[in-house]
């Protein structure tokens, strides 16, 4: 049996100061040069968003986080740097360009954020609330 015709949807991240239009032309050149077995293919419909990177951290922003890390987890805070998209962000970033972000979560082996069995570590996800609190009461003092 032949399908008469197959539709795809794919979901791209691009990293930031990567022009969207720029990746969505790439992926249209190389998705629709020589299909295979004489299919047609088109690309089309494109949902576009910006990449978004962080700011430089100012210090107040970094050594409240150490100190709300060293107080609740009893280690220094730590930083993963993971590019892609998160439109929310991008938007918020232009808005408001000399804003200073702290974008957390609940990973690690007791939990499971946006899994199908998603679930979060409590007392984890307890002590980062109490991080977040004491940086946002250092936002305060500044």
């Amino acid at each position: 049996m032949l399908r008469p015709y197959t539709r795809l949807k794919l979901s791209i991240r691009i990293p930031p100061r990567i022009d969207p239009e720029a990746a969505a032309e790439a992926v249209k050149q190389l998705l629709e040069k020589d299909p295979p077995y004489g299919a047609r293919v088109s690309f089309g419909d494109a949902n576009l968003s910006a990449g978004w990177d962080a700011p430089e951290m100012a210090p107040w922003l970094e050594a409240a986080l150490d100190a709300a890390s060293q107080r609740h987890f009893g280690k220094p805070a730590m930083y993963m740097g993971e590019g892609g998209t998160i439109p929310f962000m991008y938007m918020l970033g232009a808005r408001f360009p000399r804003a200073q972000f702290c974008i957390t979560g609940v990973l690690g082996p007791g939990s499971n954020a946006h899994g199908p069995n998603e679930f979060l570590h409590v007392p984890t996800a307890r002590r980062l609330t109490l991080c977040v609190a004491d940086v946002l009461g250092e936002h305060a003092r500044q």
